[in-house]
């Protein structure tokens, strides 16, 4: 974000700087006419002085809109380095309260979670129901905006450090789900409800005194968003959880918190709105569709086709797009470019790079890989590569999604967890479970939306 807004920012400087030359160059043709004693300009002077006209207003216009997206990332750019320093300022108290006081299953101190679930469950043991409430008691400060922490049953809130580490199993992550807007799931609810406005209300000019004014009503419709589960469970041996010196519960914990939060971020992008699924992005109606035909594409032809699904954004939602979600082969496809010279076309990040199509900001992975047309490119293992002409199949084709990404909304439960001794209870047998819920929708404004699809994006060779 910083080195895009630098750019912007030089950009800006440069267009001021060069309607000031313009400004200069039109004063001194008045100034030629002021020092010759005349009150008009010739006519070949006339014409110089509008054409300079046309061009100062054709920068004011490019300064305004320059301005204005300046004003926005700047905006974004300070609203992430809130959320940064909130963040460090509760790793901070959290630091210091771990110092001071130390959590009940803190990594590392010998207790396990999910063996007290288990003992309390099974045996009633009063040492471990203690510890479970004391940790429900940690939850508070833990998960200070998941207020629904169940202490009765035998199921409660896994420690936050359990979930964090979650991310580290090797399974692809939620960049996607990650982009949109995150709100906390509504309790008590299995829909979520939006009014949206289908048909605004309008103005016209009154043709004349006392002439009827213009009326048009306004239409409404809803936008529903159904609230689905996502459910994982894993039967062991309760010897593993009373005797074993490593945290086997752990790491089946760990490894189900990675598979769910792979699953909503599926979800999220391709969701069927079918067999309990939400309805994901790339099937939602209304969003732009632009198709990318070609038995030998080229980066340079795709180029234009994300100019396209760019403008398509601003014509239907009169706003910018913020993001660009591929596949990590299409942006390894865009790195292996090279022009006539064999130059890449995108280039390692560098100040003011020359004719570079694109910037690569590092190699990294499911984040921020670079930018395009100053946009931040984001690669997603989970992007469906199996697409033939645009529809969903047996085909070798990937997707690029360009979308302004708050105008999507996802919203989740905090995630559970239960164990049920009774269903094993035979063999010595217990059943781990976690499940949550979510609901997402990506209809509110389908114009913020531009799929490029099409036989352009069929697998890439290196």
């Amino acid at each position: 974000m910083d080195d895009v807004l630098k750019r912007l920012m030089a950009r800006l400087t440069t267009t001021i700087e060069e309607r000031e030359a313009i400004m200069k160059s039109r004063a001194a043709i008045v100034e030629v006419a002021k020092q010759e004693l005349r009150e008009d300009l010739n006519d070949e002077e006339e014409t110089e002085f509008r054409s300079l006209t046309d061009n100062v207003k054709a920068k004011d216009e490019e300064i305004r809109k320059l301005e204005e997206r300046v004003a926005e990332l700047s905006d974004e750019d300070e609203r992430t380095k809130r959320a940064a320093s909130a963040q460090r300022r509760v790793k901070a108290v959290d630091a210091s309260l771990r110092v001071n006081e130390r959590r009940t299953y803190e990594k590392g101190n010998g207790q396990s979670y999910f063996a007290d679930l288990m003992r309390n469950k099974v045996h009633g043991d009063e040492e471990a129901r203690g510890r479970l409430q004391r940790h429900a008691q940690d939850i508070e400060t833990e998960y200070r905006d998941l207020t629904r922490v169940d202490t009765a049953g035998g199921y409660f809130v896994p420690p936050r450090w359990l979930v964090d580490q979650a991310v580290d199993i090797a399974r692809a992550g939620r960049p996607f789900a990650n982009l949109v807007t995150n709100q906390p799931l509504p309790p008590g609810t299995d829909s979520i409800n939006i009014p949206k406005i289908t048909t605004g209300t309008a103005t016209a000019i009154q043709t004349a005194d006392n002439a009827a004014v213009q009326e048009t009503d306004i239409v409404d419709t809803v936008v529903t968003a159904g609230v689905k589960t996502i459910a994982g469970q894993q039967d062991i041996a309760i010897q593993l959880l009373d005797q074993s010196p490593v945290a086997f519960d752990e790491i089946i914990f760990r490894d189900l918190m990675a598979d769910y939060a792979t699953k909503v971020n599926l979800q999220v992008l391709s969701g069927s709105n079918a067999a309990g699924q939400v309805q994901g992005t790339l099937g939602t109606t209304g969003v732009n569709s632009v198709a990318y035909t070609d038995v030998s594409p080229t980066v340079g032809e795709l180029y234009a086709k994300l100019a396209d699904a760019v403008q398509r954004i601003h014509t239907a939602r009169f706003l910018p797009p913020t993001v660009i979600v591929m596949h990590p082969r299409r942006w390894g496809w865009f790195l292996a470019a090279l022009d006539s010279s064999n130059r890449p076309l995108v280039v390692p990040n560098a100040n003011n790079p020359m004719n570079a199509m694109g910037v690569m900001d590092g190699v990294v992975s499911q984040q921020v890989v670079g930018t395009i047309m100053g946009l931040p490119v984001v690669t997603d293992p989970s992007i469906p590569i199996t697409y033939a002409s645009g529809v969903p199949g047996a085909g070798t084709e990937d997707v690029i999604v360009v979308m302004r990404a708050s105008d999507l909304v996802l919203w989740e439960s905090s995630l559970k967890t239960r164990v049920l001794p009774d269903v094993g209870s035979g063999t010595l047998t217990v059943r781990l479970q976690v499940y949550g819920y979510v609901a997402f929708t990506a209809a509110r404004l389908p114009g913020a939306i531009s799929l490029v699809v099409g036989t352009g994006l069929a697998a890439p060779t290196f």
